[in-house]
């Protein structure tokens, strides 16, 4: 099936028969139907990740990414008096690789496993299959959780690597008369899906640009969804103590542009073509992500880019311990892995490194000035 016609997916038709009915809906309604409807949801039909599937993560690029995740948690967890007890928690674990690393780094300081009740936010069967078969050899007996507030309370380490970009945005168009939310529509020659204009302005306590700091035809996105996850985020942080790692593309500060995307087969794809069939993205803004944190009341640090949060936490001298003793093409492919994860050309400088912890925990590895 070429790019230029599309299947109509069977989410298609059904969102297709709603705008009939009610009319354009959100980008952000959008986006979570795509990605989570629980019959047509790009995560509840297929295993998204990996050479087979649309995309690739760095914990799948290289194991030096999630041994290195894990030492830092091991550091950390020392730096909060290591607790006897304490929730491990991963937010959209994929098939379950990065803790699978995370867990053997770990090994270095057995009570960190011991005292580690780990427990995944996962909403795909398909996925949670996967991780469970993956971890099942490890010390740990993992728990899932389909929503954040259905995680007990306790001190807590959490990591979210390529999560926040999954959560739904809205965006704004500037037309020469102010903003208008952009939505999805029908589009009038083909009777699919296509974006069109809402006609009223945005509410005033929406924090859209001004209108002399815009030009007509500017797109201005904000993700409420993740405003309000960093907000229970920082919650437990600052309730119970402890850090949340967050890792992912975007940028550092707010500005105005269209990064909505889709992946299919690992090429960019029409993101309102064929809903359900392929990976539906949008940049983290991590300025939003930080001011939500800060409105918390916790301590954020960052974000840096991936490459130097990875080169302060020790990649060139684990790089080269994993190489020693290797066979050359073995050697080669370790440090190409790396290269991949960590260099400006690769995912180092697009990918950004933040974390959020409770406001007495000291500066956490990497983040130092």
């Amino acid at each position: 099936m070429s790019q230029a016609t599309p299947e109509i997916t069977p989410l298609e038709e059904r969102l297709i028969d709603l705008i009939k009915l009610k009319g354009p809906i959100t980008i952000a309604d959008y986006m979570t139907d795509a990605l989570t409807h629980p019959h047509e949801g790009y995560y509840m039909q297929a295993s998204p990740i990996g050479a087979e599937g649309d995309f690739t993560t760095a914990p799948e690029i290289s194991q030096v990414f999630g041994e290195l995740i894990g030492l830092w948690l091991v550091e950390a967890w020392q730096a909060m008096g290591s607790p006897a007890a304490f929730n491990l928690i991963e937010l959209g674990p994929g098939r379950g690789v990065l803790m699978e690393d995370i867990l053997r780094a770990a090994r270095l300081r057995p009570g960190f496993a011991k005292a580690a009740q780990v427990w995944l936010l996962e909403t795909s069967g398909r996925l949670r299959l996967e991780q469970q078969k993956r971890l099942k050899p490890t010390e740990v007996k993992p728990l899932w959780a389909d929503d954040f507030a259905d995680i007990p309370p306790a001190p807590s380490l959490i990591v979210a690597n390529e999560f926040f970009d999954c959560l739904p945005v809205r965006q704004f168009e500037r037309i020469k008369s102010g903003w208008r939310e952009r939505l999805v529509g029908l589009d009038e020659k083909t009777g699919r899906l296509g974006f069109t204009l809402g006609k009223t302005p945005p509410p005033p306590n929406y924090d859209i640009p001004l209108l002399d700091e815009s030009e007509e035809g500017d797109i201005f996105e904000i993700s409420f969804e993740t405003r309000k996850f960093a907000g229970d985020i920082c919650k437990t942080l600052i309730d119970q103590g402890g850090h949340a790692l967050i890792i992912d593309y975007g940028h550092m500060e707010r500005g105005l542009g269209d990064t909505l995307q889709a992946v299919k087969d690992h090429k960019y794809w029409p993101p309102l073509a064929s809903p359900g069939r392929a990976d539906l993205t949008a940049h983290v803004d991590f300025e939003s992500l930080a001011d939500a944190a800060i409105e918390a009341g916790a301590a954020v640090h960052g974000p840096v880019t991936q490459g130097r949060f990875l080169d302060r936490l020790g990649l060139a001298l684990r790089v080269e311990a994993l190489c020693k003793n290797q066979p050359p093409e073995k050697a080669d492919a370790i440090r190409s892995g790396a290269a991949r994860i960590a260099s400006p050309g690769a995912m180092g400088e697009i990918f950004k490194v933040m974390c959020l912890s409770s406001p007495n925990l000291p500066v956490p590895a990497g983040f130092e000035s």
